[in-house]
């Protein structure tokens, strides 16, 4: 399956996309500052704020080490180093994601605290025991594997680390309707309720120190992408997901709050602790 999720999210010159983005709002690539490319780099539901505050009760710190697992073009890892001066190491399957990811940190002048890797969440080139968390944003439902990632999750963390979740799971509603932004076909998307994502972690020896249900939060998000879409129709923007989506973009704010309100996909945030 690996293959098909890497080509989803494949895209063509996507460095020069963003650097050209950037020049027609204005931004100078040597001057950059994370919020910048927020447009650009934060691919998930909530945006850059939930992040924040998941990372928060988290309690990461900057004597921390931390894995963003599936980090897209570096978005939450910049965040991370940025916010709580920690330590970041991002992997995804995408080379084009890690080399826009790895040009932009630069650019901001975070490399010193965020390095990149491509590869693979099902096996990590880590040792055992590398990390104080790992970070899990929008990425567990491309995975079919769900509990091969998480020994790997668990693996890699140090006892006590923190698995930290940010994740769309499956409803109770119909079939999610599509594109949405980790699947433009079924063949990608592999959702699954949160009570069996939880039960593999617990599996895997872990516990849940904090859990909450954010679907309400997640609908009124996409609502509002939803709104400001139909209010600024036929209005274009240098920076923003059609960078890395293409045409299907413009479909995700018909379809993702369709599916939050018809209750086919929850958004929810967790800790989990390895023991």
């Amino acid at each position: 399956m690996e293959p098909l999720v890497k080509d989803h999210y494949a895209s063509n010159d996507l460095i020069l996309k963003i650097k050209t983005g950037l020049a027609k709002a204005g931004k100078d690539m040597d001057s950059l500052k994370v919020k910048d490319l927020a447009p650009v780099d934060q691919l998930h539901t909530c945006g850059a704020p939930a992040t924040v505050s998941l990372l928060e009760k988290a309690n990461v710190t900057e004597n921390h080490r931390i894995l963003d697992a599936g980090c897209g073009i570096g978005g939450s890892s910049r965040l991370m180093a940025g916010t709580f001066g920690c330590q970041v190491t991002g992997i995804d399957l995408s080379p084009s994601f890690i080399e826009a990811a790895e040009i932009l940190t630069r650019h901001i002048g975070l490399d010193r605290l965020a390095s990149f890797r491509t590869g693979s969440i099902l096996d990590l080139p880590f040792e055992n025991d590398s990390f104080d968390g790992v970070l899990c944003q929008h990425v567990i439902l491309n995975i079919k594997d769900k509990a091969g990632a998480i020994q790997e999750f668990s693996r890699v963390l140090k006892p006590g680390g923190k698995l930290i979740l940010h994740e769309v799971t499956r409803g109770q509603g119909p079939s999610p309707a599509l594109p949405v932004p980790w699947a433009a076909t079924p063949d990608t998307s592999f959702l699954e309720p949160w009570e069996t994502c939880e039960a593999l972690m617990k599996g895997a020896g872990f516990s849940t120190e904090y859990f909450r249900d954010d679907t309400r939060a997640g609908l009124a998000w996409w609502e509002k992408i939803k709104a400001a879409a139909e209010k600024n129709r036929g209005k274009t923007y240098p920076l923003g997901v059609h960078l890395i989506f293409g045409k299907n973009a413009s479909l995700f704010r018909e379809t993702m709050p369709r599916n939050f309100r018809n209750n086919s996909i929850c958004l929810v945030e967790a800790v989990l602790k390895k023991l």
